[in-house]
């Protein structure tokens, strides 16, 4: 077992075991157990490539050979940052082949985010991208390499630098069956291991590392996709980041190819590739959030398109509003499935058949009926039905703590180990009625930012004396980031200025705010706390000020 992975109970493992929710497989050996039964069917399509699970099966086997060979063993932790390719896929299902750890990294982290990832999971190596948008992620990754004692190995989708390996040849490098039996054959994973390491959304502080064992995370892809009533016949289409727990398996490519059904890689959220591809592909489902969907119903694009192939349209990462999901079913014709839960475990789902409020209002209801749910009051107290607290859980595919955190697990997770999900919700029955967050951050579209981890950038400026950042209302992204900043005296800051030092910090894009607001004194509580709500009252208002200028 991998030290600093807090396993579940052997009470619990026994009882979940005794259900038939863990089967014992690891998360290779679902997918492999899918190439058998559809060998020639389609798995994957990403722009002209049709990949059938035959040769995704080849290719994975050819690139775990090849991981093994250049010294990657079982339990490795290493940080996959790869946009939507096949060969993130690949380079995956590899690694969980062979028992190493993939740290899901996105394509936005730059050197801080990365540099923690590394250091706060012993990562040994590192799976990159050689350029994207003019960023180079080969010279990040030698500078890290430089910084980061563990970090022995780099793997590259593209050109390679000096020191580091081509992963593309990696994979199409031809191993026989002879081969690939000798660096393989003897390697068999433990499915109570820890299969990925996901990341939390860092609402207090830079994100925290989530183990999730083989066992779990083949049972959370089974069961969202039952939830989303997948089977042979669907085709599933990705947009958003495959890092994502959500386009991960909730139920993601993994959810799919658990069901036999195809993946179509989008090459962007476009309406018009969108579609486009929806009517080629004769895709049945959508895994979207709110600001593609609010784009798409308001460009009536979609009427251009045969879109009677599409049943699903799932919204994750921040509430989809009742109209929008109303909007959905009138003008597309297909289910609006809501999706909210969290990279540590629980996922709620609304699921075709449930009653019109649910649907329309609520935040699904989960998929396991061994989740345990309950809402609490701030002394961890149970509230009534219908009454607003915290969200707290545990069940079969839920962690018990997060990787190496001692400290930050005795404030997650009850003794009797239920995790506090940091949501604020009221329940009717099993169904959940997501309000907001209890800690402080902000809800870009899905992106969660921490405002405590921006606002401890901002106050490095020497111009800074004081800062908060709030969410301002957004109609696209639901929220953004404005920076409110009273300035050291006799000093002026502008919202360009800000924008360039963060930047040098090489933090994540979409963490930077979208607005400065300069302010002489803040608004405090009696002992002295700076009173966010009223400023996001002051920034609300600004905004609706300016549209009703604007429209004049």
């Amino acid at each position: 077992m991998l030290s600093g992975h807090v396993p579940l109970p052997q009470d619990f493992a026994e009882l979940y075991r005794k259900k038939g929710y863990w089967e014992n497989i690891g998360v290779t050996e679902m997918v492999k157990r899918t190439v058998e039964r559809h060998s020639n069917k389609v798995a994957l399509v990403a722009g002209i490539n049709r990949i059938t699970y035959q040769f995704l099966y080849q290719a994975i086997e050819r690139l775990a050979c090849r991981f093994t060979e250049a010294g990657l063993r079982p339990l490795d932790r290493v940080i996959l940052q790869l946009p939507n390719t096949p060969e993130l896929i690949y380079a995956y299902l590899a690694l969980t082949r062979i028992g190493a750890i993939p740290v899901m990294a996105l394509r936005a982290h730059r050197e801080t985010e990365i540099r923690h990832f590394i250091n706060a999971s012993g990562a040994v190596a590192y799976v990159i991208p050689d350029q994207v948008n003019h960023f180079d992620y080969r010279v990040m990754a030698d500078t890290l390499r430089e910084e980061c004692s563990s970090l022995r190995y780099i793997f590259v989708a593209g050109t390679p630098r000096d020191g580091q390996a081509s992963l593309s040849e990696m994979i199409n490098e031809e191993r026989t069956a002879p081969q690939i039996a000798a660096a393989l054959g003897s390697i068999r994973v433990d499915p109570t291991d820890v299969a990925t390491m996901l990341l939390s959304g860092g609402t207090t502080s830079i994100s925290k590392l989530i183990p999730r064992t083989h066992n779990d995370y083949v049972l959370n892809a089974r069961l969202c996709g039952e939830a989303a009533s997948l089977d042979e016949q669907t085709v599933f289409m990705a947009i958003l980041p495959l890092g994502h727990n959500y386009n991960l398996a909730c139920p993601g490519f993994l959810g799919t190819f658990y069901y036999g059904g195809t993946v179509v890689l989008a090459p962007s959220g476009d309406a018009n590739e969108v579609f486009s591809l929806v009517e080629r592909e004769k895709v049945t489902v959508i895994a979207a959030a709110v600001p593609l969907i609010t784009t798409w119903l308001n460009s009536n694009t979609y009427e251009r398109y045969d879109l009677s192939s599409l049943r699903i349209i799932q919204n994750g990462g921040a509430r989809l509003a009742p109209e929008l999901r109303k909007r959905i079913l009138q003008q597309l014709g297909c289910f609006p499935q809501e999706i909210y839960g969290t990279a540590e475990g629980l996922i709620n789902m609304t699921r075709l058949g449930d009653a019109e409020r649910a649907v329309i209002e609520s935040s699904g209801s989960p998929v396991c009926e061994d989740d345990e749910i309950k809402v609490v009051d701030e002394f961890g107290d149970e509230v009534p039905d219908g009454e607003a607290g915290e969200l707290a859980t545990r069940g079969p595919y839920t962690i018990r703590g997060y990787f190496n955190a001692p400290e930050i697990n005795s404030a997650a997770f009850t003794k009797d180990g239920f995790y506090l999900m940091g949501d604020i919700v009221r329940k009717e029955g099993r169904f959940v009625f997501a309000e907001g967050r209890k800690k402080d951050f902000i809800n870009r579209g899905g992106e969660k930012i921490s405002c405590e981890e921006v606002e401890n950038l901002i106050l490095q400026h020497p111009k800074v004396f004081q800062v908060s950042l709030v969410a301002m209302p957004d109609d696209t992204f639901g929220e953004k980031a404005c920076a409110f900043v009273r300035p050291r005296a006799d000093e002026t800051l502008g919202f360009e200025e800000l924008i360039h030092f963060l930047r040098s910090k090489k933090i994540a894009s979409f963490k930077l705010p979208e607005r400065l607001e300069i302010i002489e004194a803040f608004p405090v509580s009696p002992v002295g706390k700076i009173l966010k709500r009223q400023l996001r009252e002051i920034i609300a208002a600004r905004i609706t000020t300016e549209k009703i200028a604007a429209k004049n």
